[in-house]
């Protein structure tokens, strides 16, 4: 049996620090749609030789190309010609170590590589250079020269056996550290470089995973088994000592209180370290809209208790921001949206933001629209609302939120026009979960088939959210969670007693690595107990139908009827929704999805009400700041009179 010790246990493992591949230089492509284009040698010349460079042999392995063109100078150079023959010459010879290399690297360990210049052959120690130089100099000032690199692949060598070692000990590490089947190689693994350098790779991210940050490859050694075509590997590894989050640093962002950004830094000094609760930090301080990029880097060495320093270093974002949005839908109508927001009021990351909406009423069934000519005041819907946020109370977790409203409403149903203030504390136990209390003080007037009512309101919102997706606009993964709960007391005039309450769950699941087919499921319940319908503020009863809720269904069309067939709205509310979210492309998405809901006269949702539902299915394209939707909606069992179809447009996706 034969051994051969690789020059370079560089190739199959201690490559791990080598440079990345040459650029490869492209001709003009639209947008990248169509791969690399036919790209043009230089003029030929009577100062220099261009040529042309055509691989062959390797038609049939599209990876292996490329790695030998990245491998290769006189691919690298082909737009650079050299001045002679010789100089076209001694770039290709040079090549031969190169592009052996590259293919062992991808587990090609007899191959062979040949060269012909000009027609003329020449080889690795130089044989016929002189004459294949002669060739290309005899084509100067005429023509380019023609180069072919022919490639005779053989046989890809498979991974066999990995042997892997503690530095420290010398033998054979402890395998406890590491999932069951970290060291598993299957059968039909080829002997790359990238396979073991993948490996090694996950062997370290397990280790940085049980609290060895310092965790590296000290050596990666192969041997090639050319009688059984295989390769076999030894590695070894300094697992480093086990150690805990030491101190946390905090850099960047002067115009910025540190105390603000140490307050969504949950970490406790001590505790075992961890990739995942580093990356956890990157994402909550991301949360404090004043701040840009974060980056949390390890330290170099451990500290005197042995626990690794961490660095947290923030870039600001612009101070202020304005914004537009619009949406439509053929049910619920048109709306836009504006807003401004200054995210660092007073230097400690406060934020105020205006926000206005504006758009048409829903049109009564049977309605047409007869042109802006038309339009009356009473048509107009919308409001202005500001929000302001002061994180980090006195540099702990709580925040300070208060938000203030006016906001004009008209559905087929009723209208209302009402003023909102709440001032709530958000307590944050971490970056998923989190509670908030405080006052809420409303004044308004409604206009239903009850008749007209002013009223006012005072009541002492609670709620509790749980949230660890991994995006706000098109998560992939986690669960959201938002419980909350309004006691309103009758102390003001026209004032309501009432408790409302809200509940909302949503989940969102992956079925394959890379995240392009999601599930996604939401369920939502509410509940008013207190008064009869009439005396419930009609903005606040519930509904279901709409963009948000049932898509198919009109605006608020699902709702419990008085006796004149009046939608008057409910004491309770359920829904539910499922989606399939596919990623045809990495811009491209459909998402077939079923929506169910309905409101109750009862307190308590008791299903005495039909469940409607609808299906449809949505289109995604997909951009940097989340996907815009378009949604097409049918409702199994309309009503009479509804639309057989909706259709919706925004940004996000539907929940």
């Amino acid at each position: 049996m034969r051994f051969a010790r690789l020059r370079a246990a560089l190739i199959l493992g201690a490559a791990l620090s080598a440079s990345g591949p040459a650029p490869r230089a492209w001709a003009f492509d639209f947008f990248g749609l169509f791969g690399p284009g036919a790209e043009q040698p230089p003029a030929p010349s009577p100062d220099a030789v261009p040529y042309t460079l055509e691989f062959g042999g390797v038609d049939g392995h599209p990876d292996v190309a490329a790695n030998l063109k990245d491998a290769s100078n006189a691919w690298r150079l082909r737009q650079e010609a050299p001045p002679n023959g010789d100089g076209l010459t001694r770039r290709l010879i040079g090549d031969f170590p190169r592009l052996a290399d590259a293919l062992q690297a991808n587990g090609y360990f007899d191959g062979s590589v040949h060269v012909e210049i000009a027609g003329v052959e020449v080889g690795p120690d130089g044989a016929g250079e002189a004459a294949a130089a002669k060739a290309a100099d005899a084509l100067r000032g005429r023509e380019t020269v023609p180069v072919r690199v022919t490639i005779e692949t053989g046989t890809r060598y498979a991974l066999r056996h990995i042997a892997v070692y503690d530095a420290r000990t010398k033998a054979p590490i402890d395998r406890t550290l590491f999932s069951k089947r970290a060291f598993e190689v299957g059968k039909d693994d080829a002997a790359r470089a990238a396979t073991l350098q993948g490996l090694q790779t996950a062997w370290i991210d397990e280790l940085r995973g049980k609290s060895y940050p310092l965790a590296n490859i000290k050596s990666a050694n192969a041997s090639v088994r050319h009688n059984e075509r295989v390769v076999d590997a030894d590695v070894t590894i300094d697992p480093g000592p086990r150690a805990g989050i030491g101190a946390v640093e905090t850099r960047g962002s002067p115009g910025i209180d540190p105390a603000v950004i140490r307050s969504f830094i949950y970490l406790e000094e001590g505790e075992d370290y961890s990739p995942q609760k580093l990356a956890a930090v990157k994402k909550s301080i991301g949360k404090i809209e004043a701040v840009g990029s974060v980056r949390v880097e390890d330290g170099e060495k451990l500290d005197a208790n042995g626990n690794l320093p961490i660095t947290v270093d923030t870039s600001e974002r612009k101070q202020h921001a304005v914004g537009a949005a619009a949406q439509y839908s053929t049910v619920d109508g048109p709306s836009v949206r504006a807003y401004w927001m200054d995210r660092n009021l007073f230097g400690g990351a406060e934020r105020l933001r205006i926000d206005a909406t504006a758009g048409l009423a829903p049109f009564s069934s049977g309605a047409t629209f007869q042109g802006l000519s038309a339009l009356k005041f009473s048509d107009l819907i919308g409001g202005l609302k500001a929000s302001f946020l002061k994180p980090a109370l006195g540099g702990t977790r709580n925040d300070l939120l208060v938000d203030a409203t006016l906001m004009r409403e008209k559905t087929d149903y009723y209208q209302t026009q009402y003023a909102n203030v709440t001032a709530q504390v958000r307590h944050r136990f971490s970056d998923e979960a989190s509670v908030q209390g405080g006052v809420e003080v409303e004044r308004g007037h409604w206009d239903d088939t009850f008749g007209g009512h002013d009223y006012s309101l005072l009541g002492f919102p609670v709620s509790a959210s749980y949230d660890t997706t991994d995006s706000p606009l098109a998560p992939t993964k986690g669960v959201r969670a938002l419980v909350g709960a309004t006691p309103f007391v009758n102390v003001l005039p026209n004032g309501v007693s009432m408790l409302l309450s809200k509940a909302q769950i949503s989940t969102y699941r992956a079925i394959d690595d890379d995240g392009r087919y999601i599930l996604a499921g939401r369920v939502g319940a509410g509940s008013i107990v207190g008064p009869g319908i009439q005396d419930i503020p009609a903005s606040l009863r519930f509904f279901a139908g709409g963009g948000g809720s049932v898509r198919g269904f009109a605006y608020r069309s699902l709702s419990p009827q008085d006796a004149n067939g009046n939608f008057v709205g409910g004491n309770s509310l359920f829904e539910t929704s499922l989606e399939a979210r596919i990623k045809v492309t990495d811009t491209i998405g459909v998402v077939p999805f079923v929506d169910s809901g309905a409101a109750f006269a009862s307190a308590v949702p008791n299903f005495s009400t039909s469940m409607r539902t609808s299906v449809g299915v949505g289109l995604r394209y997909y951009t940097g700041i989340g996907p815009i939707r378009l949604d097409i909606a049918t409702p199994l069992s309309p009503k009479p009179g509804e639309a057989r179809y909706a259709f919706y447009i925004g940004i996000g996706e539907a929940f």
